[in-house]
């Protein structure tokens, strides 16, 4: 664990993707306490430039409401929403991809089949269909985003298996008769969590933009506030207000280049070998 964490420290981007990260965190946790109002709440007149009121750092937007209180609460459903919904992710697409890895032929064609045929869709697209589908909500989108977020998890889970499938310690637990349940779940698919980590932490990067977009085309969830339906909200008066939709397009900005940045610190400290290859 030291070792890991002395190469994760070597990269700087790294260390400070975590900072932030961290106090994105933070700051969705404080959030009911810094902010106890609704961030729907009316507490102002409309259009307070920021840094005017000790009160509203951040001003007001075109109802009155605080931009710092939607920032704060938003940080919460930003990360539920892409934490979540990569998870859903890699639980479909794990499974999908070692059983295909393992068996190979017809399974295997079948199944990548299955998966081109969900990556043959845009995902933006697929998600806009199925969130309005199945009605704008916290559910609907997580659910959304995981069914269009799975087939590159099963890809590279596929590849993984394929590559492991022959090595010596699983040849010997399918002589040693093993089943093929506790082989996968026992012998392969630990070895294959290094890259599964690092594609999740991107994934959840990705999941937080697509949400975002998502809220800022009206297909949010109508009762929780979030940093897209913020930034939709101010586009048509970006002139007269650049505030209201700058603070959170920097609040997305922010967590979605801490999310890369410690995407690629996991990289670099758990494939050591890899990159030192690529310096």
């Amino acid at each position: 664990m030291t070792a890991f964490w002395v190469r994760y420290a070597r990269n700087r981007g790294a260390v400070a993707g975590i900072v932030i990260l961290v106090l994105v965190l933070v700051l969705a946790i404080a959030a009911p306490a810094l902010y106890p109002r609704s961030p729907w709440a009316m507490v102002q007149r409309p259009f307070l430039p920021p840094f005017t009121n000790g009160g509203f750092p951040l001003g007001t937007d075109t109802m009155g409401r605080d931009i710092a209180s939607a920032v704060a609460h938003g940080a919460g459903v930003s990360l539920l929403v892409g934490f979540v919904s990569t998870l859903a992710a890699l639980l479909i697409g794990i499974p999908i991809g070692a059983v295909a890895g393992y068996f190979g032929g017809r399974v295997d064609d079948l199944l990548m089949r299955f998966t081109e045929f969900f990556q043959s869709v845009p995902n933006f697209a697929l998600a806009v269909v199925l969130v309005a589908i199945f009605r704008p909500s916290l559910v609907s989108i997580v659910a959304a985003i995981a069914i269009v977020s799975w087939p590159p998890v099963a890809r590279l889970l596929r590849g993984e298996v394929m590559a492991l499938r022959g090595r010596e310690f699983v040849q010997a637990a399918v002589l040693s008769g093993q089943r093929t349940g506790p082989i996968i779940l026992r012998q392969i698919l630990p070895n294959t969590l290094s890259p599964v980590i690092v594609l999740g932490t991107m994934m959840v990067a990705a999941a937080i933009l697509l949400e975002s977009a998502l809220s800022f085309m009206g297909l949010g969830d109508p009762n929780i506030m979030s940093w897209g339906y913020v930034i939709g909200a101010g586009r048509t008066v970006i002139r007269q207000a650049w505030w209201v939709s700058l603070f959170p397009g920097v609040a997305i900005l922010l967590t979605v280049l801490a999310l890369n940045l410690v995407g690629e610190g996991l990289n670099d400290a758990l494939n050591p070998r890899l990159s030192r290859k690529t310096r």
